[in-house]
């Protein structure tokens, strides 16, 4: 594939993707089908530096919201992050992902310290960050220092829905803009959403795609709502582990070229997560490099899985595991396919 070509599916058919169990299996095949056209049986690895769990903001489903009085707060130190990375780069990974809470302490100044820091020592890797909603001067200061791509999930396209999951000052169409202006400077980009989070009904997942598609991202990253116990939708249920695996499947049929990761969320509620979503379509997995105090204290929902094939160390096991898959992983920066290396 040298193009984009996104796939456009009816809402009657979306629909019953999105609804009907029975089509798990038939739907996963066939995004796998296509997947493999575009990028064969490669898994690309990213390795995430969960940099903060601090928070300006307070998200009502978010574990690391400001007004969780329960939580260890910390932060990395900029050697925190450039020693995360090198043991990432000697493992082998060649995507580094900084990844945190809207903290105000990563300035524009420090954070393109940081990355000018990173780039220097590996000129090669790509960087990716995901630390929300910052200024296009931001956006744009990142990007020179030597940022490749940022994910910034918009979690609901719909404003009523997008209202009920977070407080009022914030605006699904400040964030929106954030994502134009992204890939404006020329990141590239990735959108995402929760998946049966409260609230949400199926048209509110159709919208979800339909933004999508007006987006054109270079990466879509969902997984399911899974509860935190320290926020106010504590008493709803985690979100349907079959109906994120085929939304998988369906984002893969929709957007043949995304990079299109396997989340920690699919791998925390089910042991096979990972593996099943790498058979409904993705094509990422994002081993933690992060230190075992900031992974055990970046809890955005509970039980989350930070030990086992989600540790960077095992990075050989998960070689394995995913070779008897029948996946290979490579040790490449995984540009999404019609994107040239600005660098």
């Amino acid at each position: 594939m040298t193009k984009r070509e996104i796939k456009h599916i009816d809402k009657d058919t979306l629909k019953k993707w999105i609804e009907d169990e029975s089509l798990t299996e038939d739907l996963s095949k066939k995004a796998d089908k296509i997947r493999r056209e575009v990028y064969g049986n490669k898994i690309f690895l990213r390795g995430l530096i969960e940099v903060s769990n601090i928070c300006k903001n307070d998200c009502y489903y978010c574990g690391i919201r400001k007004s969780n009085r329960n939580l260890n707060r910390y932060r990395l130190s900029k050697e925190d992050i450039l020693s995360a990375a090198d043991f990432g780069y000697e493992l082998g990974f060649r995507t580094f992902v900084m990844q945190g809470g809207e903290d105000g302490f990563f300035t524009r100044d420090y954070m393109v310290d940081v990355l000018k820091a990173m780039k220097k020592r590996y000129p090669e890797v790509a960087i990716t960050l995901s630390l929300g909603e910052r200024s296009y001067e931001d956006y744009k200061a990142f990007y020179d220092a030597g940022a490749d791509r940022y994910l910034l999930r918009e979690e609901s396209s719909n404003p009523d829905h997008y209202r009920k999951l977070h407080p009022y000052e914030m605006k699904l169409k400040n964030r929106q803009e954030c994502l134009y202006n992204l890939k404006k400077i020329g990141y590239q980009v990735g959108g995402g959403f929760m998946v049966d989070s409260p609230y949400q009904n199926t048209d509110d997942l159709i919208e979800d795609i339909r933004f999508l598609e007006r987006l054109e991202p270079d990466m879509v990253g969902i997984g399911p709502y899974l509860v935190s116990h320290d926020t106010p939708f504590r008493d709803f249920k985690d979100g349907s582990f079959t109906k994120t695996l085929r939304l998988v499947a369906i984002l893969r049929i929709v957007f043949p070229y995304a990079l299109i990761p396997a989340t920690t969320a699919l791998g925390t509620v089910n042991p096979r997560g990972r593996e099943l979503g790498l058979k409904a379509g993705a094509n990422v997995l994002m081993p933690n490099l992060s230190p075992q105090t900031a992974k055990k204290s970046y809890n955005l929902y509970d039980n989350k899985l930070n030990t086992g094939l989600e540790a960077a160390e095992a990075k050989k096991d998960l070689e394995k595991e995913l070779a008897s898959f029948g996946y290979r992983v490579v040790d490449e920066r995984g540009d999404v396919t019609d994107f040239g290396n600005k660098n």
